[in-house]
């Protein structure tokens, strides 16, 4: 689950109209909230089943409400559908005349959620550095290529390179299909500077006065998914955008259970599946924002060095100072 909608816009949650909402649907809707999906949609199924009752659809509805309004949910869809006959998934269904909202197919094409992507800060993450030496043309070619994780980039924009603050303006940016005047997510570019600069892999470009985050202790809600338990003291490593570290648990202030929100603060350890808040200390800073304001600065993986496995994934919250 939170592989599949570490990168997803909506979420669709299935219920079985003759049982309400499980214990699974609760769970999956706050693994989605956690993950800042902003779009939720309940496909209340087998409505055949309960004789596409009105009363019913208006009570499960309630419950999952009553759930919901403790989860950051921005955007909440209820629909009615029996996937037997296709009532309400691509065209309106007939049995339900009381319906007066979309079927889920008109659902999906019309949702907004080009508003939902960070335009205003400028996070770009260096993956490489470019310097095709074996050229002779371009031998004093160099360009800093990555993916755009928010914001726009123009020409001419002043930047600053961070960890080391030095400034300089964007020269050009560069495609396979050309130079472009302008770049925005998720677009991969090559970004010349006016400036000479030492910039490496793991450094990223900013505005001067909009920049991320820079901190060695982190607070985040972590997803773990090892056999061998989490606790605190454990080393790991951490890679965040572009940048890899090693990363030591400081603390685990509490196991969430993510059936009724409890958060249990006696916990020693994290399980497999479980999530839970930790606080994090890595060798070097990171350069990050609120998962909740950027999911591509605020988002993380932590691998097993022994084995190279991803063994949890992570949120980050507010610094703990």
């Amino acid at each position: 689950m939170v592989t599949g909608c570490s990168t997803a816009d909506l979420v669709l949650l299935l219920v079985d109209a003759r049982l309400g909402p499980t214990e699974q649907t609760r769970r999956h809707a706050t693994v989605a909230s956690l993950l800042g999906i902003r779009h939720l949609v309940l496909c209340i199924n087998k409505m055949d089943l309960v004789d596409f009752d009105r009363k019913r659809f208006e009570e499960i509805r309630r419950e999952f409400d009553d759930f919901a309004t403790r989860l950051e949910v921005h955007d909440l869809t209820c629909i009615p559908m029996s996937a037997l006959q296709g009532d309400n998934v691509v065209d309106r269904s007939a049995e339900m005349k009381w319906y007066d909202g979309p079927s889920l197919l008109h659902h999906l094409e019309e949702v907004h959620i080009s508003s939902d992507r960070n335009l205003i800060d400028l996070r770009f993450p260096v993956q490489r550095v470019v310097r095709p030496i074996s050229s002779s043309d371009l031998h004093d070619f160099r360009g800093y290529a990555g993916q755009v994780a928010s914001g726009v980039l123009e020409v001419g924009d002043e930047i600053v390179v961070l960890p080391s603050g030095f400034s300089s303006k964007v020269e050009a940016i560069e495609t396979a299909d050309g130079p472009l005047s302008e770049a925005f997510p998720p677009q991969s570019i090559v970004v010349r500077l006016a400036d000479e600069l030492d910039i490496s892999r793991g450094d990223m470009l900013c505005r001067p006065h909009n920049q991320p985050t820079a901190s060695q202790d982190l607070s985040a809600m972590v997803c773990w998914m090892a056999e061998a338990p989490l606790r605190p003291g454990a080393k790991l490593a951490i890679k965040h955008t572009t940048r890899w570290s090693r990363v030591l648990v400081r603390d685990l202030q509490y196991r969430l259970d993510v059936n009724t929100l409890h958060r249990d603060q006696v916990a020693g350890e994290l399980q497999l599946n479980d999530i839970g808040r930790v606080d994090l200390r890595t060798q070097v800073p990171l350069f990050y924002d609120e998962y909740r304001v950027n999911r591509a600065t605020g988002s993380f993986i932590l691998v097993d060095e022994a084995t190279n496995a991803t063994v949890g994934a992570g949120m980050l919250l507010r610094t703990t100072g």
